[in-house]
């Protein structure tokens, strides 16, 4: 395991650093995500990447008749069934060949914390996780990278401590003025004709 002072990566950088086509993806999921720096998303591109060589290793095993593989999927498919990157009623293992990096950040608390409407951006609710504003089944959660399981989803609260918890707080009232005013989506219909044409 080694000593704890000298911890392993648990992330793999791309190998090749300067490509502008993945540079500029990785900026725009940076930017849609409210990512800190390139390394939380390699982060979860690591996470997906063991995620779908297990599944790969499964799937020949699966071929060749293993009746522990067969558990072992069971047991994959499972786990991302509860953490809530699979969601349908029943997987296989094509689905976790099929995930992408994006389906990983969606389950990351500060795009939970974004979706569900408890702060106004994704770096606004970064840094409101980071200063202890959010509790997840009462217990202050302070990372923003923490993967939410969909079972914990629905007990995101702030916490009862936070200034912002207050219903009339100026950041609360703010946030709800802003989800009251959504723009009005042009609508693609043809205008009805005149009665006079």
């Amino acid at each position: 395991m080694g000593d704890p002072k000298f911890l392993r990566r648990t992330y793999d950088t791309p190998k090749h650093p300067w490509e502008a086509g993945r540079m500029a993806e990785e900026r725009k999921l940076l930017a849609k995500y409210g990512l800190k720096n390139k390394r939380e998303l390699w982060k979860a591109q690591s996470i997906l990447r063991r995620f779908r060589g297990q599944a790969r290793e499964l799937q020949a095993r699966l071929r060749a008749g293993e009746s522990q593989a067969q558990r072992e999927t069971a047991l994959l498919l499972a786990r991302l069934t509860r953490l809530g990157v699979l969601s349908e009623a029943n997987p296989t293992i094509d689905d976790v060949l099929a995930l992408t990096t994006e389906e990983v950040l969606k389950r990351r608390f500060e795009w939970i914390v974004l979706t569900r409407g408890l702060a106004p951006t994704a770096f606004a609710a970064r840094q409101w996780i980071v200063h202890g504003h959010f509790s997840i089944n009462d217990h202050r959660v302070t990372r923003p990278g923490y993967l939410v399981p969909s079972s914990e989803e629905n007990q995101i609260t702030y916490t009862p401590t936070s200034p912002i918890s207050s219903d009339d707080h100026a950041a609360r009232v703010a946030l709800r003025d802003r989800l009251k005013v959504r723009p009005v989506e042009p609508t693609t219909e043809a205008p009805a004709p005149e009665a006079g044409a």
